[in-house]
């Protein structure tokens, strides 16, 4: 490993920062075409590659790339281990301090990924966009078609495309910013430069493990340092769906991929189709208590085949051990106490009709990967839990969860044994532990959703104990117990005129019932 860098060459232009971690397969490519750029000479530009705490041969692969190509000026650095971000940052601080040594001001800090193909005049154009004077440069980027995304997934990321462009130029309008150089929407560190003066002035690349050129954008544009975005800058990145990074390209293909393929609907299933494809036994358990009027309902069920027993609530069940029950998650955890089959069917009493069972089921048999099925309800206005708290929480926690229409609703079909190994909380907390712990378990491609017919049910009452309930099980889970204890977690504090109400909510969480069942054998 090069720690102390040889000095640079003095007709040094353009100082080329690519952050890499464990990309053995594809860095090849990236540093061969860094190397065959046309139309500037190898002294006028180097490539700084960042080695971000790799475990694989990516150091290797580099060195050999280098000693085929002689011509290119390739230095290695280390990384901080931490992410493309902290990375990147650590190439672009000694870039700029390359250029400017040569007082360079007007040099070029560009960046790119590993695992992206610059075009042959990639640096030319950049450099030919500098001339003219630009200060930041975007390049337009476009996804290797080697492993074939889906034609949904395609077409979604076009849509974007075209629509992000369209309110960038609305942006710039108004801010009475020229558009004549925004040819494209795009400002990635896939493709970007600056030259080493804007750098400088705009304090550095502020380090974060992702979304790091987003901050950046956003910083130029506070500074009203304009971004040039030429179609003649290109290059093509991959089209991975596993990410690096907890955000980025990836991800983003990841989410509307899964979006598009773990999205069903109920009236997909019929109930005799339903019936030709089930081959597990089913309990449905209902955590709440049933009118009169659906008894009726309950009897279809129980002749149709689909349900093999009925389990209603159970406050009773596990009694003698853990007392009177502490809310939704403890009736819940209870009543699936009593269940003998191999997958649960959870259903609101008031969402208690044969489609939905068929719907959940069918989603679930449909695929032999699904362990979990959550249903929703189509409605125009979402309840306030769900797009004030539980959507903000996943986007923050867990974007790869974002695709969910309904996180909070308690309408699932899920593999018995998976729902045993977890441990739930005792309140509303459980309508979103139970996504996420699923998740982490089983990986968010053993998770769907199927729409449901009928209208999305809103929020209960003592909306701020649910919400209370629902952010303390999220954080337990983002930041683990033993963090959350630091917090303390206690009564939620409610001011009232001329006092203080301190009203305890139950916080706590009951164990995995496999657990128990473990104990008492």
């Amino acid at each position: 490993m090069i720690l102390t860098l040889a000095p640079p060459e003095t007709a040094l232009k353009v100082s080329i920062v690519v952050p890499a971690r464990n990309e053995e397969e594809l860095v090849g490519g990236c540093l061969q075409a860094l190397a065959t750029q046309l139309e500037v000479s190898p002294e006028e530009y180097e490539v700084l590659l960042v080695l971000d705490h790799c475990t694989d041969g990516t150091e290797e692969k580099a060195r050999k790339v280098a000693d085929e190509y002689p011509l290119l000026r390739l230095h290695l650095l280390d990384g901080p281990g931490k992410g493309a971000g902290h990375a990147r940052r650590v190439g672009m601080e000694a870039a700029c301090a390359r250029l400017l040594s040569l007082g360079r001001e007007d040099g070029l800090i560009a960046s790119t990924d590993a695992d992206t193909i610059v075009a042959p005049d990639w640096l030319s154009s950049q450099l030919s966009a500098a001339s003219r004077g630009a200060r930041a440069i975007g390049g337009r980027i476009e996804l290797s078609e080697k492993a074939g995304l889906p034609d949904e997934v395609s077409r979604w990321r076009a849509e974007q495309g075209h629509k992000r462009h369209l309110d960038l130029l609305k942006d710039l309008e108004t801010v009475q910013e020229s558009p004549a150089r925004t040819e494209h929407w795009q400002f990635s560190g896939a493709s970007l430069a600056l030259t080493a003066a804007t750098y400088r002035e705009i304090g550095g690349l502020e380090p974060r493990a992702a979304l790091e050129d987003e901050y950046l954008e956003r910083v130029l544009r506070q500074r009203s340092i304009p971004i040039e975005r030429p179609l003649s800058v290109r290059v093509v990145t991959s089209d991975r769906l596993a990410g690096r990074a907890h955000r980025g390209l990836s991800r983003d293909l990841a989410l509307i991929s899964w979006s598009r393929r773990n999205t069903f609907h109920a009236r997909d299933f019929i109930e005799k189709n339903v019936l030709s494809i089930k081959n597990k036994s089913v309990s449905l358990i209902l955590p709440a208590a049933f009118s009169a009027s659906q008894a009726g309902e309950l009897r279809r069920l129980e002749s149709s085949g689909l349900v093999d027993e009925v389990i209603p609530a159970d406050p009773n069940a596990l009694a003698s051990d853990y007392g009177v029950v502490r809310g939704l998650g403890d009736l819940l955890w209870r009543t699936l106490s009593a269940a003998g089959c191999e997958i649960a069917v959870v259903l609101d009493p008031t969402n208690l009709d044969l489609r939905s069972v068929a719907g959940l089921l069918g989603a679930l048999f449909s695929r032999d990967d699904l362990r979990m099925v959550k249903g929703f309800q189509d409605s125009s206005a979402p309840p306030p839990l769900t797009e004030l708290l539980a959507r903000p929480l996943i986007n923050l926690y867990t974007p790869e969860l974002a695709g969910f229409s309904r996180p909070l609703s308690l309408d699932f079909a899920a593999d018995r044994a998976l729902l045993d190994s977890l441990s739930f909380p005792v309140g509303e907390g459980v309508r979103l532990s139970l996504l996420l712990d699923v998740a982490e378990k089983a990986g968010v491609q053993a998770l769907a959703q199927v729409e449901l017919d009928g209208e999305a049910m809103q929020d209960q009452e003592n909306d701020g104990e649910a919400a209370y309930q629902i952010l303390t099980a999220a954080t337990s889970r983002a930041l683990g117990p033993e963090k959350l204890d630091d917090y303390a977690p206690g009564s939620l504090i409610l001011p009232q005129p001329e006092r203080l109400e301190s009203r305890r909510v139950a916080l706590e969480e009951r164990p995995p019932l496999a657990s128990l069942r473990m104990h008492k054998s």
